[in-house]
């Protein structure tokens, strides 16, 4: 068994595999040696301080690069009594690509919250951090490198995303041990920028309600998917993914209550939402209209190949509708805000809007939560009524006058059937 000295790179180690020789040392980098292993396929690396043979990992788990990137910090572990094995991973890019990975494969996750992360991680961390050195993270470099050079392009919500991602990737991989530290441990975003997040306003207001509702009176006829969409949007301050995946069986029109799976809600929680007479009806009549036009699958807002509204297929009817004016989430903000308006309670009203909820108040309110919640609806809807929903219920037969009176037609329909000419001519005055 020999030793040869030699500057180590992958090729030279190749070349050096088929030969006699046990240990590889590397003469510009002062104790550091690769030793084969029997399969001559892998070795060990080590570096030598004192006499002392240190091993940091194995070869080809840890390439040339990686060792000879670590080596400053391995000599500081030494100095400091600590381990110098190291991880198979040395480059940022590489925690990077196992955070991206394990994040597309987690079930609790919603498909548009893995791809902005896929896609911040492809456009912005990778390209500016994935050929850094682990041991080159501090708070100097990630400002000169990623935090300031963003800011300059980016808006700073989405900066301060980047931000939490990276250290959302971190503290993970520190947490399961692939990493000896976590050199985030300590930075905060504030220390970057003192710009504040900002806070987008609603571009719909209450005194713009009339004319939405006059713009969805004259979209019932030609497209009432689209109508209806922006509806139940506004009656009841859903998120459009919540709305767009409605399905037929999870409205129950005889108990009167909407149920969205915790699978379509932001905040992985089910959520149940009154559904008052005046939207009942209306969803009676619109399953007609959909019956009427050949259309008998489960999905209130379907979409193509059996599927349910996909996500761009529902942003391009709100581009349609809004002309650049205002957007789905528009709606949602004119619902929360007029809640507020109308003398809604605060807490009903974030719990209508399906925010996330603490503990304790989950625990303290349990019994007449649904009860309130309706109130809270009919309240709204009766403001709605005042402000043109009238003329839209109107060509259902339906009379807030009489909702006091349950509605005794039938879930399937048994009501009289929805007039589609008459429709398109009260749409058309």
């Amino acid at each position: 068994m020999t030793t040869a000295a030699v500057k180590i790179t992958d090729a030279e180690i190749k070349r050096q595999a088929s030969g006699p020789v046990r240990d590889l040392r590397d003469y510009e980098h002062r104790g550091l040696y690769l030793r084969f292993a029997k399969t001559r396929a892998r070795a060990s690396w080590f570096l030598v301080v004192r006499g002392k043979w240190n091993r940091i990992g194995s070869y080809p788990d840890l390439s040339v690069k990686q060792v000879v990137a670590a080596l400053p910090d391995i000599r500081l572990r030494l100095d400091a009594g600590a381990s110098t094995n190291l991880s198979k991973w040395l480059i940022v890019g590489e925690l990077l690509e196992w955070y991206a990975e394990r994040m597309s494969r987690d079930r609790s996750l919603s498909d548009k919250r893995k791809d902005t992360a896929a896609s911040a991680i492809k456009c912005h961390l990778l390209p500016r951090l994935g050929s850094a050195a682990l041991t080159d993270i501090d708070k100097a470099f990630l400002d000169r490198e990623l935090m300031w050079p963003m800011q300059e392009t980016l808006s700073i919500d989405y900066v301060r995303l980047v931000f939490q991602l990276l250290a959302l990737a971190f503290r993970q991989a520190h947490k399961l041990g692939l990493i000896a530290s976590n050199p985030l441990t300590g930075i905060k975003f504030s220390d970057f920028s003192k710009a504040k997040v900002t806070v987008k306003p609603s571009r719909l207001r209450g005194v713009h309600i009339e004319e939405l509702l006059q713009l969805l009176l004259r979209e019932l006829f030609p497209i009432p998917n689209d109508a209806i969409l922006a509806l139940m949007m506004l009656c009841h301050g859903t998120r459009i993914g919540e709305t767009r995946q409605a399905r037929w069986d999870h409205i129950s029109l005889a108990e009167q209550v909407w149920f969205i799976p915790a699978a379509d809600t932001k905040t992985r929680v089910e959520h149940y939402l009154p559904l008052t007479d005046a939207v009942r009806h209306l969803l009676m009549l619109y399953r007609q209209v959909q019956q009427n036009r050949g259309y008998t699958g489960p999905f209130l807002f379907p979409g193509r190949r059996g599927k349910p509204l996909s996500e761009s297929q529902a942003s391009a009817v709100f581009t349609r509708l809004g002309k650049g004016e205002w957007t789905s989430h528009d709606l949602r903000k004119l619902a929360r805000t007029g809640w507020a308006d109308i003398g809604i309670d605060h807490l009903i009203g974030e719990l209508l809007i399906n925010h996330a909820m603490g503990h304790n108040v989950k625990v303290y309110i349990q019994s007449d939560v649904m009860a309130r919640k309706r109130d809270a609806l009919e309240k709204w809807h009766r403001h709605l009524d005042g402000k043109g929903l009238n003329v839209i219920l109107g060509l259902t037969g339906f009379r807030f006058e009489d909702s006091d009176k349950s509605l005794q037609a039938a879930p399937h329909m048994a009501c009289n059937p929805i007039q589609e000419s008459t429709i398109g001519e009260v749409s058309k005055a």
